[in-house]
């Protein structure tokens, strides 16, 4: 998201932008949806205390961090390392567990509603360095299917968009840390950026 945002605001510094599981639009739809429900459910803890708290509200954050595990979430993947009820049932307390670990409430409220006054596309046709904007067909958070991408992508004069396809190696919104799945795109950007 940072990307669109730098490109726009500084075009004659930037000599490529690679964007990553991102969209160019306000969040919107069930974007700002799952984030208005993680904001929520940790304001509705009554240990939350207006943000006062002496001790984490353990409850709220416990369900806010459970929706952004399917948030975040790619059903292959998932299907892959999970592919019974009893690999569920033995992972799902580790995997919530350890992203509660060390969080703070607060903190996630305020991660989670950053992006609440992003929107690059406006600005868009300001963008001079070559882009290679590069999102997963998994993607619950910036669902391929509202085509918002390819439209977008038309009004970036050096623009090219590569939805990845679904695997059983893509992670959803988190294929953006899978280096390997774009890392040839990644050199392709970088030596046309070159000259």
């Amino acid at each position: 998201m940072h990307a669109f945002v730098w490109g726009e605001d500084y075009p004659d510094m930037m000599d490529a932008l690679m964007p990553l599981a991102c969209l160019t639009v306000e969040l919107a739809g069930r974007n700002r949806l799952w984030r208005r429900m993680v904001i929520d459910t940790i304001k509705s803890d009554p240990a939350f205390k207006d943000g006062f708290y002496a001790e984490q509200p353990m409850v709220g954050l416990r369900a806010a961090n459970t929706l952004s595990v399917i948030a975040g979430s790619a059903p292959v993947y998932m299907q892959k390392i999970w592919p019974t009820r009893a690999d569920v049932d033995k992972s799902v307390d580790e995997a919530i567990t350890g992203r509660i670990n060390g969080a703070d409430a607060n903190d996630t409220i305020y991660w989670t509603d950053a992006s609440r006054n992003y929107n690059p596309s406006p600005r868009l046709g300001e963008i001079k360095a070559p882009v290679m904007w590069i999102n997963s067909a998994d993607d619950f958070i910036n669902p391929p299917e509202l085509g918002i991408a390819e439209r977008e992508v038309k009004r970036i004069r050096n623009g090219r968009f590569i939805l990845l396809p679904i695997s059983d190696e893509t992670r959803g919104h988190g294929t953006h840390t899978i280096a390997r799945l774009w890392t040839g795109y990644l050199e392709g950007l970088l030596a046309i950026s070159q000259h």
